[in-house]
């Protein structure tokens, strides 16, 4: 068995309330790597075209890889993967924190958790054992004391728990999971899959700690990420993803009033920089991890405490300019019910406006509603975060997201639901990132910010050394150009996000946004496992990945039709530097054809050609789409 892999998945069946340890094969490790990689290598081979998501048969992964454990930094992210309540497709969103790291030590790279409990349970997982204790005293509790309740019962803080929400428990389609409170997997709805199970919780850890198969060489890009990193210059530290508001705003690309707008007018008052001088008491961190770009905020007034951390740049966006709210005390304030509740951010943010913007076309009512809704106004948030997470009035329509809001609703609202898939758009701009209309339309997850870097960085490519040359990025291509060269650029710096994401390393330490170069993270890769893997060979395993999904999307009827954007996208944007401009029908078109034939997908079709499954060693998948008659 290679180094850092601990080389065996449990798997859970939660009707029966069984156990069973699982080895993992070197070889499939090597070809799947891990995360979302290795999960839907298994979701394809062990589930049925069709699966209800929320069935007790449907399976809930989660996946490590070689480097969670060790020490460092940004190399400890996991994968939660199942078959998505909210697309009904496929589901994949990673975390960081502490619970990976946890779950290696307790002996296990990965789970597999089947079945419906008849009442509701919570995990231990300890050096290898497994045990099912009673949750009932936990349903439909807040998530902080459940998490401070479970340890305390346990009577061992060193356990790490990962839970779904009261908003997972009633089955909130954009329903999130979090462990140690602030650490999310925000987005596919994924806490539903958990609440329908009546697995409250998971609590692992143990002793079993990451030895690199090549110690002397771990150390030694441990070293060189140490002496190049300077935290006190690092504005990621300083200010965390919300430094991005004064930048967006000024390239009139900040989302406000659900996306009509790119640009607010009291911008200053969210920024990164402005809550660091106010509501910030601390700069939280994950496992090993010394970049500590986390958010803890408090707002006394408002009993808002650091145990839910505080507002990342998604939230500010998504709760505050997108419903044109500047007060940050009440965008704290939402996010923490956010945090209790267990909701993705982002999907409450954007259904929220929607319900605005419906109200104000006179699609809703307020007897509809129950009161006002207006942009600017920050209690509405406040008001609609409980209904939503309770199913309340309606709470329990927004409960399904906009693409099911919009066409129980009709009367024009599909116009205005902003979505890819049924999955709400997170908070950046393709009228001016142009390469995010193609990462939001062929996001397998749907509408996805995390494809790949963004716009603004392929400006700066050039000839000479920098982040991205390895990749062969080295000409220019201007942010607003959607051209042949655009997509290039694109679908090579997906291929090392996507690999970012297989083998767990945060895109905020990596490169082109962190310090930590691609030569290095190979170099540790190797050190871990005592493997000899090329950056060739990790690009292909990006490669495999996005065949594997597409397939399985395709098996579960999210084809090339679903290929597709907000209609508001191709509609001028009405404030800021890029007043007026849009996305061009017929440009978009060709830009995703030319990303297929990229790809090595059928430029009809959208599905990956036999020979490039061939050539990727997943031609075994291409059967199950015959099978199930596509």
């Amino acid at each position: 068995m290679p180094g850092g892999y601990a080389g065996r998945l449990l798997r859970i069946d939660l009707t029966h309330r069984s156990t069973a340890c699982e080895p993992l094969d070197e070889l499939v490790l090597r070809r799947y790597l891990g995360g979302g990689l290795l999960g839907v290598y298994y979701l394809l081979r062990e589930t049925p075209a069709g699966q209800d998501p929320l069935a007790p048969e449907a399976p809930l992964l989660f996946m490590t890889s070689a480097m969670n454990g060790s020490a460092l930094s940004g190399a400890n992210r996991y994968s939660a993967i199942a078959k998505s309540p909210l697309t009904g497709g496929f589901g994949e969103s990673e975390a960081g924190g502490y619970w990976g790291p946890a779950l290696k030590q307790a002996g296990y790279d990965g789970l597999i958790v089947t079945g419906r409990a008849s009442r509701p349970v919570y995990l231990v997982i300890w050096d290898g054992h497994c045990e099912f204790r009673d949750a009932s005293a936990w349903w439909g509790r807040p998530a902080a004391e459940v998490d401070e309740g479970i340890r305390h019962e346990l009577g061992d803080r060193r356990f790490i728990v990962l839970q779904t929400g009261i908003a997972g428990e009633n089955r909130v389609r954009f329903a999130a999971l979090v462990n140690n409170c602030r650490h999310f997997h925000g987005r596919c709805g994924l806490g539903a899959v958990m609440g329908a199970k009546h697995l409250k919780a998971i609590a692992v850890g143990g002793k079993h700690r990451f030895v690199p198969a090549e110690q002397a060489a771990a150390r030694e890009v441990l070293h060189w990420f140490k002496e190049h990193y300077d935290r006190l210059q690092d504005t990621m530290h300083l200010y965390g993803t919300a430094r991005g508001v004064k930048n967006l705003q000024g390239l009139g690309i900040l989302p406000t009033r659900h996306f009509q707008d790119g640009a607010f007018e009291h911008f200053q008052e969210v920024t990164g920089e402005r809550m660091a001088q106010t509501i910030l008491v601390r700069r939280g961190t994950c496992y090993a991890c010394a970049v500590a770009c986390k958010r803890e905020v408090a707002v006394p007034e408002l009993a808002v405490t650091p145990v839910y951390g505080g507002p990342e740049y998604e939230t500010i966006a998504a709760i505050g300019t997108m419903n044109g709210i500047y007060d940050l005390k009440k965008i704290a304030q939402a996010n923490q019910l956010c945090g209790q509740y267990v909701l993705d951010t982002i999907s409450t943010g954007v259904v929220i406006s929607f319900a605005i913007e419906a109200y104000q076309r006179g699609i809703l009512s307020r007897d509809d509603v129950g009161f006002t809704l207006g942009y600017g106004d920050p209690e509405v948030p406040i008001r609609l975060i409980p209904m939503i997470a309770e199913r309340r009035g309606i709470g329990a329509l927004l409960a399904e997201g906009v693409l099911r809001a919009a066409r129980r609703l009709g009367r024009g609202a599909e116009e205005i639901a902003l979505h890819v898939r049924g999955q709400e758009v997170p908070m950046h701009e393709p009228r001016g990132k142009k390469s995010l209309a193609i990462a939001y339309a062929t996001s397998p997850t749907g509408a996805d910010h995390m494809e790949a870097p963004h716009d603004p960085l392929y400006e700066g490519f050039y000839p000479g050394k920098h982040p991205l040359a390895p990749l062969g990025l080295i000409e220019p291509v201007n942010m607003l150009d959607l051209g042949p060269r655009k997509v290039r650029a694109f679908v090579y710096a997906q291929k090392l996000w996507s690999l970012y994401n297989i083998v767990g390393m945060c895109c905020f330490v990596g490169v082109p946004i962190g310090k930590l170069e691609i030569e290095q993270l190979v170099r540790f890769f190797n050190a871990a496992t005592g493997w000899d893997v090329s950056l060739w060979e990790l690009l292909k395993a990006a490669e495999r990945s996005h065949a594997l999904f597409r397939i399985y999307n395709q098996r579960e009827g999210l084809g090339t039709a679903a290929d597709t954007l907000p209609r508001r996208f191709f509609e001028p944007l009405q404030a800021g530097p890029l007043k007026g401009h849009r996305l061009d029908p017929q440009e978009f078109a060709d830009a995703l054809k030319t990303y297929y034939a990229m790809m090595g997908w059928d430029v009809t079709t959208g599905i990956p050609t036999q020979q490039t499954c061939i050539e990727l060693d997943v031609d075994w998948a291409l059967p199950l789409l015959h099978n199930c008659g596509v």
